[in-house]
């Protein structure tokens, strides 16, 4: 049966919808950087989910693809996350998506190294004859954060965040969200499918203590 990171690291995928601590480790992501307005028809968010997925489904499948990977197992793609930042604020306001800063991600799995993706990048390029050169392999160590299951639509999530806020406080920690620790999400429904109040998405915000 493939590996499946929802399943096997459910403190980090799916929480419960009440907010909660956690030290989130060390992680390898296939990323692609951008900005603007995400529900953007044509825009560079859809494009960055396009080559995200292209070099996922090209490492998945490299053992059809004449490239051996030390330690290479079967395993599950990873959700969708995002990392996401508006000049000059803390939080995130929806009302203006087209000021976000966002790191769209994919999680790779530890076996997978730089030159494994850098393979990767190439041979994606080839087959599919699209450019690839935005995409980086990225090394991220979140630690602290508190994080909540949201259930809805993603303009509803300034109540679920509140609530986070206000456990973190009670708990006796203080929001540490700056240029390198940013607003995270975890997508684990499809937007195009699922209806937007069935909608499910991690909201993970670092924290610490003051």
């Amino acid at each position: 049966m493939a590996f499946d990171f929802k399943k096997e690291y459910k403190e980090f995928y799916l929480p419960k919808d009440k907010p909660a601590v956690v030290t989130v480790p060390r992680m390898n992501y296939i990323a692609v950087r951008g900005q603007g307005d995400p529900n953007e028809e044509g825009g560079a968010y859809k494009l960055a989910i396009e080559l995200l997925y292209g070099v996922a489904y090209t490492i998945k499948m490299s053992k059809k693809g004449g490239r051996a990977m030390e330690g290479y197992f079967d395993y599950v793609i990873p959700p969708l996350e995002g990392f996401w930042q508006q000049d000059g604020a803390e939080s995130v306001d929806y009302a203006h998506k087209e000021r976000f800063r966002w790191i769209s991600v994919i999680r790779l799995p530890d076996f997978v190294t730089k030159e494994d993706f850098d393979w990767a990048i190439r041979e994606a390029t080839a087959k599919k004859k699209a450019d690839f050169s935005g995409v980086e392999f990225l090394t991220c160590e979140e630690g602290l954060c508190v994080q909540c299951m949201h259930i809805g639509p993603f303009d509803d999530e300034p109540a679920t965040v509140e609530k986070m806020h206000k456990y973190m406080t009670c708990e006796g920690y203080v929001l540490d969200i700056n240029n390198e620790r940013l607003h995270h999400e975890i997508y684990l429904s499809d937007a195009r499918k699922t209806p937007s109040e069935k909608l499910r998405t991690v909201i993970r915000h670092p924290i610490r203590r003051p």
